[in-house]
């Protein structure tokens, strides 16, 4: 079973958690564009579980396979397809979370929808938004090769904020610097009180949950539509297929509508805005500034804490406690993710709204 996005391109992705491999296939790629591999496995890197202190210690390679769509690096106008093999899967922490779903889960709705619960969380897991970085990171690229460019970093965790990351006109402070800190844009010392924040959650068998920022910066002016076009839809609707997210945000809105409304000005020949209080889209279109929301990431929901279920099978009350690899804190990896699904959406908009 697939998953498909895109109005300009196709972003179709298929397999499941504890499959042998999950991948993407994309459609719609122009040909002649060149994919740097190197690139392109170290953003995935950056996703890939079993690589820090905070994250799960299931260890996957997540280097991608292409099956078709390049010829000597280059696209070649065809579908672009391509796998990772899953090497790590260990089916049996599942134990009964095959008749009882785990609280916070797909377990139970994905249940009624298919009448079964899936081992690792099939394709509701987080591990399908690795193939989503496949597509996002071939997105980044061609994006770049045009000026460009899409950051995100960690803003909020466990109600420990990092402050003063962007400038008065929204462009990125942060995550376009070396910090010196593991967590993306996050200065040193919010950077330990986050670390202490996560490693107190996994003590006591929890998790933490935060907030992430992301800033597309040299997007021009006028792409996108009203109403279900607007970049603010349509850049909602990818972002949503990371499983943690739970809500997004774009520009600022605690403010009195005289402080929020950005004046005009000219800069260099340009139109722009003096603040960028709008986030760089009006009316659901680029405004040139550049383009800043801001997603909430939920806590994980494996948590090692015995908690209260049903059993599905026999319909009656059941405990569970989450056995398995997990992450106390999924936000910091779910930092190129976000990447990843915005640069999905903006290309197919750049391709033509």
């Amino acid at each position: 079973m697939s998953v498909a996005f895109g109005r300009n391109i196709k972003v179709d992705i298929y397999g499941a958690s504890h499959a042998d491999r999950i991948g993407v296939k994309i459609d719609g790629l122009p040909a002649g564009r060149p994919v740097d591999m190197k690139k392109l496995q170290a953003f995935l890197d950056r996703r890939a579980p079993g690589r820090n202190a905070w994250s799960t210690p299931r260890k996957e390679a997540d280097a991608p396979e292409i099956i078709s769509g390049l010829k000597e690096g280059v696209t070649d106008g065809s579908t672009l397809e391509a796998v990772i093999y899953n090497t790590n899967i260990r089916p049996d922490d599942y134990g009964n979370v095959i008749t009882v779903p785990r609280p916070g889960h797909a377990d139970y709705t994905s249940w009624v929808k298919q009448g079964k619960i899936e081992t690792g969380g099939g394709r509701w897991s987080g591990r399908m938004t690795a193939p989503l970085c496949i597509a996002g990171g071939i997105c980044m690229q061609f994006m770049e090769a045009k000026g460009i460019k899409i950051a995100a970093h960690v803003c909020e965790i466990g109600g420990v904020h990092d402050e003063a990351l962007l400038d008065g006109r929204g462009g990125l402070m942060g995550s376009l610097r070396q910090t010196g800190t593991d967590f993306p844009a996050v200065s040193q010392e919010a950077g330990e009180l986050m670390k202490e924040k996560i490693a107190s959650a996994r003590a006591e068998g929890d998790s933490v949950g935060g907030q992430i920022e992301c800033v597309i910066s040299g997007m021009p002016a006028g792409v996108g539509d009203a109403l279900f076009g607007g970049m603010e839809s349509r850049i909602s609707q990818a972002v949503f297929a990371v499983p943690a997210v739970k809500g997004i945000e774009f520009g600022r809105t605690e403010m009195f509508g005289s402080e929020n409304n950005d004046s005009f000005c000219i800069r260099e020949g340009r139109v722009e805005t003096v603040t960028n209080n709008h986030g760089g889209i009006l009316g659901g279109i680029s405004s040139g500034m550049p383009l800043v929301f801001r997603v909430r990431i939920k806590p994980t929901p494996s948590i090692g804490r015995e908690q209260e279920s049903v059993d599905l099978e026999r319909m009656e009350p059941a405990l569970l406690a989450v056995r398995g690899r997990h992450d106390p804190c999924i936000v910091p990896r779910a930092v190129p993710c976000i990447e990843a699904a915005a640069a999905i959406a903006v290309y197919d908009m750049l391709l033509g709204d």
